[in-house]
């Protein structure tokens, strides 16, 4: 099917790792294809217009702008006559993906996240990760979530403490709880090969197969394994029970990484025949279920009761790194994943801290990031900024900190209303001002319908333009009168531009 762009109409959604493409116009010649989500993070089968249409399918699709047109197969739905941006993706979202008007727990937001991955990698262990919360502490941050990431179990899909990096896992856990963290594992669907736990899942029939009905052996970034069957009840069960054993322990939560799309075959073998978009869908409902929780990668999982963090950023000012954390976080609220975290500060790439040396960290990176992430819906620290960072630049983390203190309360507000009303949290500008030329800024955002939030996230600048739409805005302590127009405001390092409508 083809259809007419309309003159001065611009399209977002698809996949979030686009962020930085959006929006797509009438002048716009390029080829989607999420027929199948390649991408390492969320993806949705929709598009959304300025003008007020919005395109559905209930699988992926490709999409194809050429010459003014946009091509897409017949059996996607328009939809139109929803006036503006916000009236197209209201109306989406409650006739394909209502949201269950659940949301992960209020911590992950009112409260700091620190992943031990940077620090310790593959060497999760008992002490480092006691000393690295207690350096926390020690150096003036407040305690918060932790999530201890991959390396800390037997093996994949042996979900408990190895026994020699973890001797008194328990009293671990009771400690970080007495200093004040919450606690999370990391875990992923798949299994370790050759292994005491993998020939238990073969003999229970858990796991994806392949056409000759030999188990089916996945290479992802960390080897090759085999894979859970997330189709299978039985699957889910076996799962359950060994999570809620660290449970029990009083582990809070879960980081559920891995059941990527792109891990799995359209020829694999599986309870329910799902496809690998499906199956990566699955990975996302069995998560849904622990209040404390974190995803990176889901298909058509909008409106689900998940943090959803941004995929691995590079720790680079570029399209890979930084630059991609505004425009990235924008697309997941348009696309029904309201509960955003915008990676870990100064990135999450853990091979770009393994490549080059200490002194050779970007701190203003660091800084800037901190405060692209301070006024969004959940923070996330990995390497430790008092290690990294100079003792000004650490103050900037930390002012970054104070101003996120300052916001927590509306911060809050407007991700329980997520829940509620389905709306996104980081909104862009055509959202709350469809009558202002301002369809393709994706450098700043509004958080709810009256704050607008401009962080710096260019290499040394002291400060930046910044779109003010029309009206009366609080400042700092003065007040602004814009008739809709640009300005260049200068900036302290770890404090985003922020503008209250009046």
């Amino acid at each position: 099917m083809k259809e007419r762009i309309i003159e001065n109409e611009y399209w977002y959604g698809a996949c979030v790792k686009y962020g930085l493409n959006m929006p797509l116009h009438e002048k716009s010649e390029c080829i989607l294809d999420f027929s199948s989500n390649t991408t390492p993070n969320q993806a949705m089968p929709l598009l959304v217009s300025s003008k007020g249409r919005y395109l559905w399918g209930k699988t992926g699709f490709e999409i194809t702008f050429h010459n003014g047109e946009m091509e897409f197969p017949d059996d996607v739905l328009l939809k139109s006559e929803f006036g503006n941006l916000k009236g197209a993706y209201l109306s989406a979202m409650q006739e394909h993906f209502p949201f269950h008007q659940k949301m992960p727990s209020r911590n992950l937001f009112h409260k700091i996240i620190y992943c031990t991955w940077i620090e310790l990698t593959f060497d999760q262990n008992q002490k480092d990760i006691l000393k690295y919360a207690q350096n926390i502490l020690n150096n003036g941050m407040p305690a918060g979530v932790l999530v201890i990431d991959d390396g800390w179990s037997e093996s994949y899909g042996e979900w408990r403490f190895h026994s020699g990096k973890f001797p008194e896992a328990k009293k671990m856990i009771d400690n970080l709880h007495e200093m004040g963290f919450e606690v999370m594992l990391w875990v992923c669907p798949y299994i370790s090969a050759d292994t005491v736990v993998y020939r238990d899942a073969l003999k229970k029939d858990i796991l994806v197969r392949q056409e000759d009905g030999e188990p089916y052996i996945v290479k992802w970034w960390n080897g090759y394994s085999a894979v859970l069957d997330m189709s299978n009840q039985k699957a889910q069960e076996w799962l359950n029970k060994q999570l809620k054993e660290l449970r029990s322990m009083g582990v809070d939560g879960f980081k559920f990484d891995g059941g990527d799309s792109i891990y799995y075959r359209t020829d694999n073998q599986t309870a329910l025949k799902v496809s690998p978009d499906e199956h990566c869908n699955l990975w996302a409902k069995f998560g849904e279920q622990f209040e404390f929780n974190e995803f990176r990668a889901s298909f058509n999982a909008g409106g689900y009761g998940l943090l959803q963090r941004l995929c691995d950023k590079e720790h680079s000012w570029g399209n890979t790194g930084i630059n991609s954390l505004i425009p990235d976080t924008l697309l997941q609220g348009l696309t029904g994943h309201p509960y955003s975290c915008p990676d870990m500060i100064g990135g999450g790439e853990y091979l770009n801290f393994l490549e080059v040396a200490e002194e050779s960290h970007d701190q203003e990176l660091f800084v800037r990031h901190c405060e692209i992430a301070c006024l969004m819906p959940a923070i996330q620290f990995s390497a430790a900024p008092f290690r990294i960072l100079s003792e000004e630049n650490f103050k900037s983390i930390m002012r970054s900190l104070e101003f996120r203190n300052k916001y927590i309360d509306k911060i809050l507000h407007y991700i329980e209303l997520a829940a509620a009303t389905g709306e996104p949290v980081i909104r862009y500008m055509s959202y709350e001002f469809p009558e202002e030329p301002v369809e393709r800024i994706i450098d700043q955002f509004m958080l709810g319908e009256r704050i607008l939030v401009a962080p710096v996230y260019q290499k040394n600048c002291t400060g930046r333009e910044v779109y003010l739409p029309k009206g009366n805005w609080k400042f700092g302590d003065g007040e602004v009168m814009s008739k809709g127009e640009k300005m260049y405001i200068n900036s302290t390092p770890g404090c985003p531009l922020v503008f209250e409508k009046i």
